[in-house]
């Protein structure tokens, strides 16, 4: 069985897909994501994702690629990996004691056909003041991370109430992806 290529650096990412058991090769895309603020969540996901993928898929036609692009978005507004902890602080006082969207975009296959999908989450965070701000960002680093905050090291500090897929939270919705990559193993068999 050949292992699927991660086309991410997330350790994340990587440690999802292991945790469900499956072979993984980490090869980075390289790929310039883009923010075209005006794309629907959906579609600047998709987009981001489709780009990663096509720069691993070209060179290896051959293997299973996956990639994924995830985005934070609350009243027509993306929030993106943060520049500096200034942006980080920024985004955690906008997104406090409010709910927000996010929308992970999944590109999975081989050259020759792919599937695609975008997954949705609901995530409310709790209303905290500046001092418990400041204690979160420095127990985590916000700047690799959407929105500039970190769900599987969270505890309950900063996030009230998750519907729908936490590990899409984290960064790769793993019940639907999961079911697509044993769907693609079967095939390999």
């Amino acid at each position: 069985m050949k292992p699927v290529v991660l086309a991410s650096a997330s350790p994340r990412r990587l440690h999802l897909l292991k945790e469900a058991g499956f072979q993984v090769e980490v090869d980075v895309s390289g790929a310039e994501e883009i923010e075209d603020h005006s794309l629907t969540p959906d579609n600047l996901a998709l987009e981001n994702a489709r780009l990663k993928w096509r720069a691993i898929a070209a060179r290896r036609p051959d293997d299973y690629i996956l990639a994924a692009d995830t985005v934070v978005w609350l009243g027509g507004r993306f929030y993106g990996k943060p520049a500096d902890l200034a942006e980080a602080r920024q985004m955690l006082a906008s997104l406090l004691g409010r709910t927000h969207e996010v929308v992970t975009g999944v590109v999975v296959g081989r050259l020759s056909g792919c599937v695609e999908f975008a997954e949705h989450s609901m995530v409310t965070f709790h209303d905290l003041n500046a001092e418990s701000i400041e204690s979160y960002l420095e127990s985590i680093n916000p700047l690799d991370k959407a929105g500039g905050y970190a769900a599987q090291d969270d505890g309950g500090r900063l996030i009230a109430k998750i519907e729908g897929s936490v590990s899409n939270v984290i960064g790769l919705p793993m019940e639907r992806l999961g079911e697509v990559l044993r769907g693609t193993q079967r095939l390999q068999e």
